[in-house]
Parts: structure tokens; sequence; C-alpha cells
């Protein structure tokens, strides 16, 4: 096989709104790395986005034709999270067949130009059934409910035949032989226990004195987790982000503040996103209920079972003290602030919580720039594009 196209036809991506307003599915972090990520490493090879004609096609979007060449490309289905059990099935796969689960959908296709019959036009020549294993994204809330699993098989892909950094004696580690640490990163005066899951710390992260860790853990290249953290499994910190007080089975993507004392639990951050100081997420109903999440693709409350806390989109921020009811969905680039509990659908660009008052384009954009030059980098032409596409479009 020569490349991965991945493709989201099918795996409904609209239902992983607010997240796939900003970023291919296939871009999400689930465990240490995005899907993409664990697809190229598992495999070895090099991946690119099937064209949809949509705001979001990049350089790396394909148009599958004739031209895609004699060589066999691999079609994933982009929700699809690689299972050994799939990767063996996958290997075996011959082009011009179809890997499927049945009812729950298509996992990949191998094809060359041999089956390509037009414009993103391929002919199936043989259907193989796969009955084993299958962990599919397929609302935000599989995100934090996958983790577990997640970080667990990412730690031994990116862990491998590898040594751990050495640490301070000043640290406590806890089951050593399930903690990784990377060149680069900085710790000591922390207690690090892996007896329930393992904890992976990236490159160059700085992990502040009165740090607590109990895993499944990631944190990412070049996260801050500040003195006195409390960090329970499964919680991924992604790439550059900075975290303070006391979180629990959440994903923050990267890029993203959660820095001072304030509870988050079962809840996913997208990028650049803030959490003001004593920001409180509450990730269970008083009555002890089920928790349904507004899906706005399919117009209507959604369970995600007995826990879930806050879905909040790129370039979102609260204001400190902001109490986020349970089940909380947050759209991209929203500016909130607000006395009491949160209402619990929050659209994009609100400037407040009530959605009438909505964030101005250009502000927007400015602001955006601004967190950005935070962390060293610069907003650009296509951030504002996409930006000012969802302004338009949602």
């Amino acid at each position: 096989m020569r490349r991965i196209i991945f493709t989201e036809e099918y795996c409904k991506p609209a239902n992983l709104h607010p997240f796939t307003l900003t970023r291919h599915l296939q871009d999400i972090r689930v465990g240490i790395l995005t899907i993409r990520e664990k697809w190229e490493k598992l495999l070895g090879l090099p991946s690119f986005n099937k064209w949809e004609d949509h705001y979001l096609d990049g350089p790396d979007s394909l148009k599958i034709d004739r031209a895609i060449g004699s060589d066999t490309s691999l079609l994933v289905h982009a929700n699809v999270l690689p299972t050994r059990s799939i990767l063996t099935a996958i290997k075996k796969l011959k082009h011009g067949e179809f890997l499927s689960a049945g009812p729950a959908g298509g996992i990949a296709f191998a094809f060359s130009q041999q089956e390509v019959a037009g414009l993103h036009k391929i002919k199936v020549t043989r259907l193989v059934e796969y009955a084993g294993e299958l962990k599919i994204i397929a609302y935000p809330w599989d995100i934090v409910q996958l983790n577990d699993w997640a970080i667990r098989e990412d730690f031994n892909l990116v862990t491998r035949g590898r040594k751990s950094a050495p640490v301070s004696r000043t640290t406590k580690l806890i089951n050593p032989g399930k903690i990784f640490i990377e060149k680069g990163a900085r710790l000591s005066h922390c207690i690090i226990n892996a007896e329930e899951g393992p904890v992976y710390i990236g490159p160059n992260a700085n992990l502040m004195e009165g740090t607590l860790i109990r895993g499944p853990v990631s944190i990412g290249e070049g996260a801050v987790v500040k003195m006195g953290t409390k960090i329970y499994g499964a919680t991924t910190i992604g790439p550059f982000s900075m975290v303070g007080g006391e979180i629990k089975n959440s994903v923050l993507f990267g890029y993203s503040n959660k820095a001072h004392d304030g509870y988050l639990g079962d809840s996913v951050i997208g990028e650049w996103c803030n959490l003001g100081a004593g920001t409180t997420v509450s990730n269970v109903k008083n009555n002890g209920s089920e928790v349904k999440y507004w899906v706005d693709a399919d117009k209507k409350e959604v369970s995600a079972g007995n826990k879930g806390g806050l879905l909040m989109g790129d370039h979102s921020r609260a204001a400190i003290n902001t109490s986020f009811n349970t089940g909380t969905v947050v759209g991209v680039s929203c500016n909130v602030f607000t006395q009491g509990l949160t209402p619990k659908l929050i659209p994009n660009f609100s400037w407040g919580v009530d959605g009438i008052t909505r964030y101005k384009l250009s502000k927007a954009i400015a602001d955006m720039g601004n967190w950005k030059k935070m962390k060293g980098m610069e907003v650009s032409e296509r951030d504002k594009q996409i930006l000012t596409d969802i302004y338009k479009k949602y």
C-alpha cells in the first residue's frame, strides 16, 4: 500500500460538532495521539484527506480519480480507531476489497486506479465481513469514554522498544514500568501513580512541584502542569496546554488553558480555549439520571450515560468563576460569561450565553491572534478562512 486516504463520508461528522467544524474527524485527539497519527504509525504510511468540496479541504486533500495511480491506496473511514484485529484484516485486503462491520458501518477499502470509474466513484469487487473489536467515534462524548482504552494502546505504540528518560529522586514513581518520560521533560517533587494505568509525559513538558497524577494519563509535548494540580485517569492534556486544579477523565486537544483551581470532569476541550480562574464543570446530575447533550445534526438531545461534562469548541473562552451545567455544549469562538449555571447549549460565536449577541468576526479573528501570540504562534490565512466560513455557514 502506498498511502492512507481518510474519508468522512458515512461517518456523520456533523454529529461531532463543534469539534469537526474546525478540523477533520481524523484529526481528533483521543488517547496520546490523534486518529490520523495512530493509523500512520501503525501502518507506516503517509495520510491524506479525501477531497470533499468543503471549506476544510486543503493542500493535503486528494481527488480520487484515474490519476490516483496503479499502487494500492487504503481508504479509511475517519471515525474508526485502529485495533490489532482491524490491522490484521486490512493487511490481507487486495485491491477492490472493502472491509465492513455490517450494520456498524464500513472500515476500509483497498483500491487502485483499476477500481476508479470516475471522480470519487470506486467499484467494490468483494466485500469482506469483519466481526472483531470495533472502536468508533460517533459522538463527542465517545472521545472521553474511549480515552482510557486509547491511552493504553497509544502508550504501548509510542514507547515500545524505547527507554524512559531519568527522573529526579524527589519524584515518587509508583509502578515505574508503566511510566514513560520523554527527553526534555521537567518534573520534581511530584507523585505519579501508574498502578491503574500508564502515564506518558511528552517532550519538554513541565510538571511543577506538588503535581499528583493517577494514570492512565497523557501529558503532551510542551504542556505545563502547575503546582498542586491533581489529574485522575483517563485524562489527556494535549500539546502546549496549561492546566491546574482538579481534572478527571477529560481531553484537552492542545494549546488550551485550564490553568487555575476549579474542577473539569468527563469533558472535551478543543484547541486555543481558555477557562478562567475558578471555572468549574458539573459532570453528574443532582438526581443521578442520564446526561443528555444537544446534537445539532439530529436536532435532539442524545444520552451520553450517567456522566458528562463540558464539550467546548476551538477558540472559546470562559470568564472567571464560570459554572458550566452538566452536559453543556459550547460552540466555536464563544466568549462565555454569566451569573449562575450556564445554559446547556451556547451557539457558535456567542458573546455571553444567550446566543443573541454575536461575536463580531473581525474581533474574533483579532482575539484568536492575541491568544496565539501568547504561545509564540501567528494566525494563518487558513485559520482566518476556516473561521470566516464557519461564521457564514453556521
